[in-house]
C-alpha cells in the first residue's frame, strides 16, 4: 500500500512534526507562515488521507471535496472545533479529532488573569507607566475592585470552567454556574458552586466568565439583553470562542458604564478587533493566548499527530469527536 499522505496547514511544534517524520507518511508541511487563502488550503489537501488542521482553516464541504474520497481524518489542533462542519465529515466517514484536555490549565491561567487585569485595571497602569505620563500615588489613585467576597459565574462547568473556579475560590470568591445539566455532586460539593439559570448568573455574579463551545445557540449569547441584565460594577471575561459575545453591544455597554469591565482573550472576526473596543480603558484585549505556552501548544500538536497516525494506521483515534465514525469505515 502506498504511503498515507499527511498535510499540516501551518508549522506546529518541532516534537510533533518529529512524531510524523518518524512515521512511513508522505509528509506536506506548508511553508507559509500565516493562515492559508482558501484556494491554497484547498490545493495542499488534495489527496490528503489526513490533514492536521488549525483554528483557522475551514473545513466544510468545499474542503472535503477538494481533498477527496480518500480523506480519512482531520486532527483539528484545538479543543473547540467550530472550524469544522462534524455533519458533513462524519457523512463522509471522516474522523474528526481534538485536543481536549491538555490545553485547560493554561487556559484557566489567562482567564484568571483577565480577572485581574480587568477589576485591578493592570492594563491601564501599564500603558500609563509606558506613555510617560506623570503620576503619584495617593489614596484615590486607578482604585480597582478587590475579588475577595465576591461572586465569579461560570457560564460552562466544563474542565476549563471548573479550572478557573478552583483558582477563583483560591483568590476568596463565591462559585455560581450555569450549564445544560448539573455538574456532578462531588464537583459541586468540591467548588462549593450554585447551580443558576443564566438569567440568574447575569444579575448577580460580579465577574461573568465564559467556558462554553460555539454553536448555532451560543452565538451571541452573551449580547445587549444579557449585558443589560448584568450588575453595573460587573465584568466579563471571554477565553471561549469571540463569537459567544456580540463585540458591537459590549463597545456599548463599556462605553456607557452598564458594566464596569471586560477581559477578552477572543473575537468574534479575529485577529480585528472591534474598533469600539479598542478606544475603551475599561477593556483588556490579549491576542488569543489562552493556551500559549510551549508546553501546552506542543502537547496540544502531538495529540493532534497521534490522532492522525492512529487513523491512518487503521486504528482508533485517541480524541474524536465523532466516535461514530470507524477509522476503517466509509459511507
Amino acid at each position: 500500500m502506498p504511503a498515507p499522505r499527511i498535510v499540516v496547514t501551518r508549522r506546529i511544534p518541532e516534537p510533533a512534526l518529529d512524531l510524523l517524520r518518524g512515521s512511513d507518511a508522505d509528509l506536506w508541511i506548508s511553508e507559509h507562515d500565516r493562515p492559508l487563502e482558501t484556494g491554497e488550503l484547498h490545493q495542499a489537501v488534495s489527496g490528503a488521507d489526513a490533514v492536521v488542521s488549525l483554528l483557522h482553516d475551514r473545513v466544510d464541504d468545499a474542503f472535503l471535496d477538494a481533498a477527496g474520497p480518500q480523506l480519512r481524518s482531520v486532527s483539528n489542533v484545538a479543543v473547540g472545533y467550530d472550524n469544522i462542519d462534524v455533519p458533513a465529515a462524519t457523512a463522509r466517514g471522516v474522523v474528526v479529532t481534538n485536543t481536549p484536555g491538555v490545553l485547560t490549565e493554561a487556559t484557566a491561567d489567562i482567564a484568571m488573569g483577565l480577572v485581574l487585569m480587568a477589576t485591578r485595571r493592570l492594563g491601564e497602569g501599564e500603558r500609563l507607566m509606558r506613555s510617560g505620563t506623570p503620576w503619584s500615588w495617593h489614596m484615590f489613585f486607578m482604585l480597582g475592585s478587590g475579588l475577595q467576597g465576591k461572586t465569579i459565574g461560570i457560564v460552562g462547568l466544563g474542565g476549563i470552567g471548573r479550572a478557573v473556579a478552583r483558582r477563583a475560590r483560591s483568590f476568596g470568591m463565591r462559585v455560581a454556574y450555569t450549564s445544560r445539566t448539573p455538574a456532578d455532586p462531588e464537583v459541586e460539593a468540591e467548588l462549593e458552586a450554585e447551580r443558576m439559570t443564566l438569567d440568574e448568573l447575569l444579575a448577580q455574579a460580579d465577574i461573568v466568565s465564559l467556558h462554553l463551545p460555539l454553536s448555532e445557540e451560543t452565538r451571541h449569547l452573551i449580547g445587549a439583553e444579557a449585558l443589560g441584565r448584568m450588575k453595573s460594577d460587573a465584568y466579563l471575561i471571554n477565553t471561549a470562542r469571540g463569537p459567544v459575545v456580540d463585540e458591537a453591544a459590549l463597545a456599548d455597554a463599556l462605553k456607557r458604564g452598564e458594566i464596569a469591565g471586560a477581559g477578552l482573550d477572543v473575537f468574534e472576526n479575529e485577529p480585528d478587533v472591534h474598533p469600539g473596543l479598542l478606544e475603551l480603558e475599561n477593556v483588556v484585549l490579549v491576542p488569543h493566548l489562552g493556551s500559549a505556552t510551549k508546553e501546552t501548544r506542543t502537547a496540544m500538536a502531538e495529540l493532534a499527530a497521534r490522532n492522525a497516525l492512529a487513523v491512518a494506521a487503521g486504528e482508533p483515534a485517541l480524541t474524536p469527536v465523532n466516535p461514530e465514525v470507524s477509522p476503517g469505515s466509509r459511507p
